[in-house]
């Protein structure tokens, strides 16, 4: 077990005994200093500590902590207000005991949870909820917890993104880690409030295009994954292949993308080669991601076995493609283009709905639209310079 785990363990191990015993009892004693022991073992090795607790995942820093994948108490956390645990400088005994004592209060184990029960300074223990700050709007706060503060621009993630396709480009093989890392940051920032949150990018220049709309792409493949009920994994692969559905673009002239007329039979020759394309480049990276590859490879297919590429065996396609088309046809006619405007979600919904059966599977387009219907409150669009 990782130290970050075993350090979670036993600080959940103290606040169980917490529930059953008094404060003085020598169970709660001995919890308390185990779980002391291994924070002082994490910070020789890490320095400052940062938790994230999701539905059933936890971060250490922007890391998955796979040991603790649905993890009880991570719900139990997020539901009591503490979505984020920062642990920063020389934190002693006696704080770490009132740390504890507090935070059982506020997950309703034991006692009151008195503002005065802890030290909460610039340096040692703070807790709260994470916040998005979209274009300059937070979030509700949700409690009277002192709250640990999360800006998302989303700049560092795009930059990340950006490079990727440029290593591609180049020959090289896909920076998983920048991959990796760019997904978790946007599941993040979807759950950065008290409630579900759509981090979207807005197009400020065509340039950004790829980068941007394979963002949205990872944004709504995970939340529509979420909503149809899929398995934290399940959902972060979605993101994944949201991510890098688009990488064969990577092989298309500039100046075929930006065309602003009707492309030549040649141009969308070249065009309709990049789902085989993506799906190569994925194929000949160091590590196997074949439902990305699949994705890349199908996103174009249709339900009733029209689009590209061909097969001349019709064959449904996988369940993550089929998920991930409507969210990039979404997000495509929801981006203004050099050869036309952007449309409004009410329009792209209505035309996605209106395709169901025959480009769309119908499940994904009846889950999506009511997604996107119940969460249009949530949709924090950004644009970044």
């Amino acid at each position: 077990m990782s130290e970050p785990a075993r350090f979670l363990t036993a600080l959940s191990t103290a606040l169980s005994s917490l529930a059953l015993y008094n404060e003085g009892h020598p169970a709660v004693r001995r919890g308390i200093d185990i779980a002391y022991r291994h924070l002082a073992d994490l910070q020789t090795a890490r320095g400052a500590l940062v938790f994230t607790f999701l539905p059933e995942e936890v971060l250490f820093g922007r890391e998955l902590v796979p040991e603790l994948e649905r993890w009880e108490w991570s719900s139990r956390f997020a539901k009591n207000g503490v979505e984020r645990l920062e642990i920063d400088g020389a934190v002693y005994p006696p704080q770490f005991e009132r740390f504890v004592a507090h935070l059982a209060a506020v997950l309703g184990l034991a006692g009151d949870a008195r503002a005065d029960l802890w030290q909460n300074g610039p340096e040692g223990i703070r807790f709260g909820r994470v916040r998005l700050d979209a274009g300059g709007h937070e979030a509700r706060r949700a409690s009277s917890l002192p709250v640990a503060r999360l800006t998302y621009s989303l700049r560092e993630e795009r930059e990340a993104v950006s490079w990727v396709h440029e290593e591609v480009s180049a020959g090289h093989s896909i920076p998983l880690l920048e991959a990796y890392g760019v997904v978790r940051s946007l599941s993040l920032a979807m759950h950065g409030g008290q409630a579900m949150m759509l981090p979207l990018l807005q197009l400020k220049e065509f340039d950004q295009y790829t980068t941007t709309h394979s963002m949205n792409v990872a944004v709504l493949s995970m939340a529509l994954g979420e909503f149809l009920g899929s398995p934290p994994a399940a959902v972060r692969a979605f993101g994944l292949a949201g991510l890098l559905h688009d990488l064969g673009k990577v092989r298309i002239p500039r100046e075929i993308l930006v065309k602003p007329g009707k492309l030549t039979p040649q141009e969308r020759a070249v065009v309709e080669a990049h789902p085989a394309d993506g799906a190569r480049l994925i194929l000949q990276g160091n590590e196997p991601l074949d439902l990305a590859a699949v994705v890349a490879y199908e996103h174009h297919r249709y339900h009733d076995g029209g689009g590209y590429p061909h097969v001349h065996y019709h064959r449904g396609a996988h369940q993550a493609s089929r998920l991930v088309h409507v969210c990039d046809v979404y997000d495509a006619l929801r981006t203004k283009r050099p050869y036309r405007d952007a449309w409004s979600s009410t329009e792209a919904l209505t035309y996605i709905q209106g395709r169901a059966g025959s480009e769309f599977d119908p499940v994904m387009v009846t889950a999506f639209s009511e997604m996107m219907r119940a969460w249009d409150d949530r949709i924090a669009l950004q644009q970044i310079a």
